[in-house]
């Protein structure tokens, strides 16, 4: 038996169960799912011999520690993952399996009329041999973040079975609605207990992540006046056409689509009405802190010139931040860093460190005080009915938390 004998089986029982987040919702978890799942990770916890397994009742998080068995003090190293999945069809998720997969060869995705292939998706070609795990063609997989779920699981339960290994504490968390940006807000940094901590939620190998966006959310509501068309001149306001006025006031090429590395964007994420009301929803994201700020400002300064025009306020603003770059926090504890890329160059992983486009539960909770940088899970076109994973490199996630773990050991408290 290896440390991984269980890997494929676990992620694959995780991603059949539903954990979709709800962003209409104001529970937390936003979804019955995510409960359900919960309760039955805390189970599965318990059974292998993680201590202290508990479920906070304020922000949802599973959580557990495994004890140190040093006869000296050493920090506290945390490990997290969320246990949601993003807003696509995730209901009756059926895996596909691809054992030694060539490299070359079109991957039919079950029944469905879809493929992954090389032309569109380069990146299989780092796939050669490697087992891939596959959706079916009709949903997403939840690697994002399962197979970092199921990581820390295999983790923990090979540390429980193996007590030779020298490891210090390491406190466990498992996460709810981090796909819908709210799953951070209430994380007890005091409660977890740790002296710095990783979510295991990134995607390729060797990626290590401790720079992040700075992120907004907007929502714009219009209110037009409908009338007749007949008798539509100087009456009729088209809440519709205000909005692609709106619109088309933005930078025409700050858009995710025409943008990459550090630059940033607003990217028009939900558009719907009539020509009485409209509802568009924006994201907004920046490195820079200050360019974030002229962002939101400029969207303000739009919609307050579409009410000098149309008056009444009919345009009305809610602007929410939702999570800041934590390069912030993170630059000034790089050891957190250091140790995650030492581990990955002693096992011969190349570390990719750049600045992620887009953010981490890690993003909220180095800023309540945890630095908390990302580590690789393994998932490739995340969000998607051509998401899949490498059950190695999965292998290889197991592999880094562990030697995180051994040398963390020389950091004598």
């Amino acid at each position: 038996m290896t440390k991984y004998n269980d890997l494929l089986e676990r992620f694959i029982g995780y991603v059949k169960q539903e954990t979709r987040s709800n962003d209409k919702s104001r529970t937390i978890p936003s979804s019955l799912n995510q409960i359900q799942f919960a309760e039955k990770l805390k189970v599965e916890l318990i059974e292998i011999g993680v201590n202290n397994v508990r479920i906070n009742p304020i922000n949802q998080y599973v959580l557990g520690t495994i004890k140190s068995n040093l006869d000296f003090e050493v920090p506290s190293i945390g490990y997290l993952a969320h246990i949601d999945t993003a807003d696509f069809n995730a209901k009756n998720v059926s895996p596909q399996i691809i054992e030694k997969y060539d490299g070359i060869s079109e991957i039919k995705l079950g029944e469905s009329n879809y493929r992954l292939n090389r032309q569109e998706f380069p990146a299989l070609e780092n796939y050669i041999g490697h087992t891939l795990i596959t959706t079916d063609g009709t949903t997403l997989l939840g690697a994002d973040d399962k197979a970092g779920v199921a990581e820390i699981v295999t983790m923990a339960k090979y540390l429980v079975e193996h007590p030779e290994v020298k490891h210090g504490d390491i406190q466990l968390g498992f996460g709810p609605d981090e796909e819908i940006g709210s799953g951070a807000d209430q994380f007890d940094v005091q409660d977890f207990d740790a002296d710095f901590a990783y979510t295991v939620d990134g995607g390729p190998l060797g990626e290590l992540e401790f720079e992040t966006f700075n992120a907004a959310m907007a929502e714009i509501t219009i209110e037009g006046k409908d009338v007749h068309t007949a008798t539509a001149k100087n009456v009729m306001i088209n809440a519709l056409q205000v909005a692609f006025e709106l619109n088309s006031k933005l930078p025409i090429h700050d858009r995710p689509e025409l943008t990459d590395g550090r630059e940033g964007f607003f990217h028009l994420d939900k558009l719907s009405g009539t020509v009485d009301h409209a509802v568009m929803e924006y994201i907004i994201r920046d490195h820079d802190q200050h360019k974030f700020a002229n962002r939101k400002l400029a969207l303000e300064n739009i919609v307050d010139a579409l009410n000098e025009i149309y008056g009444d306020n009919r345009v009305q603003l809610k602007l929410v931040d939702q999570y800041y770059n934590m390069r912030e926090v993170i630059e000034e504890h790089m050891e957190v860093v250091e140790i995650a890329k030492t581990a990955m160059e002693d096992l011969g992983i190349e570390p990719v460190i750049y600045p992620v486009r887009g953010g981490t539960d890690g993003s909220k909770i180095s800023f309540m005080g945890l630095p908390t940088p990302n580590l690789f899970a393994g998932g490739e076109n995340m969000h998607s009915r051509f998401e899949f994973v490498s059950l190695e490199v999965m292998k290889q996630a197991v592999d880094v938390l562990l030697k995180i773990n051994e040398l963390n050991v020389k950091y004598k408290k």
